[in-house]
């Protein structure tokens, strides 16, 4: 589809995918009205700063903001925060807005993210951290032990990305850290068993307690203190329980609106959803993987940021096959790992460095193909193997084996002698 230039477009989400896909437009010369609404109070911000630097204190909201205010009437870009989406027609190509609103629309753009996942039945007044209204409600709590000069206990229900970070910056601010994750290790989603097993030595050596394989079955509370308790019989008290089992796509407006929704919204190569003139960007969007095969849904700040751009290129008609490989990075007690492709979904795992001190580099093969690679002190690695698991070529064993193995230099040779990509 093509949207003329001076129509308008309205973008259901003001998290990174959404103003990725606002600037986007401006940039690629649309001229027409762009209303940018999100639930959210706090315009738009870095939301992986809420776990890291916001959490412990490092940096405040002012810096995690992603434009001053004044950026968007500058860029003719209506924002409107605290704004939810109500409805969804996409018969009458019209979005219903909690403020009143009722807009018309020449394309819609869904980037309503998602929501953490909570565990109510068991703990109702555990907090989450994923929004900066999130760490409103936790940073007292945190801070209120300190100043009558007790140590405050806090229990992390997940051991995720999220829920590592957590408990690093938390640990970092001297409280008593307990994890409890129910799966067999912790960042098992995003982590190789054995970087995931030095990241867990990482944080016991700080001091954090790390219990796996964990069922919660059971939680009270009783004088400010909650005590939970697993279907082994192990039990932990905290005074603070903070819940980062995951997040759910908000994808109840598409459903809602007759869209096609499957743990999110299903779109196509151009992103665009199972209805005219509707596209879904960023983490509510589930799309083609063309490297791997099938569908995925990725929850990375810098996949949301690239496909909320794709979908605008696409709106505007000149888009093409979205095919970017994930990235992300980590930071956990002063240790930055970054992240490219599927290092999970590989059969070996080629490791150059010492994975327990400040530089590594580990590459994920499925049958010689690289599709995951994981560095730390290597930013310039992981991006060229980034490319190289976008290029889909086998890499040498000869390569591989190199006990100073620069990524970078033999991705240059690789592409110079045109290795063919894989199928």
């Amino acid at each position: 589809m093509t949207v003329s230039r001076r129509g308008q477009i309205v973008i259901v989400g003001a998290g990174i995918a959404g103003v990725g896909a606002a600037k986007t437009l401006r940039r690629e010369g649309f001229t027409g009205s762009i209303v940018l609404a999100g639930a959210e109070q706090a315009q738009p911000y870095r939301r992986p700063m809420v776990s890291k630097e916001l959490l412990s204190g490092a940096a405040g909201a002012e810096r995690a903001r992603l434009e001053q205010p004044a950026f968007w009437a500058d860029m003719s870009i209506e924002l409107r925060t605290a704004t939810i989406a109500t409805r969804l027609d996409t018969d009458a190509a019209r979005v219903e807005l909690g403020d009143g609103s009722d807009l018309a629309y020449d394309a819609v753009v869904l980037a309503t993210g998602g929501r953490a996942k909570r565990l109510d039945h068991l703990v109702p007044e555990a907090y989450t951290v994923r929004q900066l209204a999130d760490l409103d409600a936790l940073r007292p709590v945190l801070g209120a032990a300190g100043k009558v000069g007790e140590t405050l206990s806090v229990l992390v229900f997940g051991g995720g990305l999220i829920g590592m970070e957590v408990a690093a910056a938390v640990r970092g601010s001297g409280a008593e850290v307990t994890v409890l994750e129910a799966a067999d290790r912790v960042l098992e989603r995003v982590l190789p068993g054995a970087i995931s097993a030095s990241y867990e030595r990482l944080h016991r050596d700080r001091g954090v307690g790390v219990h796996t394989g964990v069922r919660l079955v059971a939680a009270e509370t009783r004088d400010a203190v909650t005590t939970v308790s697993a279907e082994d019989g192990r039990s932990w008290r905290g005074d603070v329980v903070i819940v980062a089992v995951g997040m759910a796509p908000e994808s109840g407006l598409a459903e809602a609106a007759g869209l096609t929704v499957a743990d999110g919204v299903l779109v196509d190569e151009y992103c665009a959803a199972s209805a005219p003139a509707v596209f879904a960007a960023g983490d509510v969007a589930r799309f083609p993987n063309p490297i791997l095969g099938g569908t995925e849904r990725v929850e990375h700040w810098n996949h949301a940021q690239a496909h909320g751009s794709a979908a605008a290129r696409s709106v505007l008609g000149h888009g093409s096959p979205y095919r970017d490989v994930p990235w992300c990075w980590t930071s956990q007690f002063g240790r930055t790992l970054q992240i490219a492709g599927w290092p999970t979904r590989g059969d070996e795992l080629v490791v150059h460095g010492d994975l327990d001190g400040g530089s590594f580099l580990a590459l994920s093969l499925a049958r010689d193909r690289l599709i995951g690679a994981l560095g730390v002190g290597r930013p310039k690695d992981v991006r060229a193997a980034q490319d190289l698991i976008g290029d889909g070529a086998p890499l040498p064993r000869d390569l591989l084996g190199a006990g100073d193995l620069d990524l970078v230099a033999a991705a240059a040779t690789l592409r110079s002698t045109g290795a063919p990509a894989a199928s």
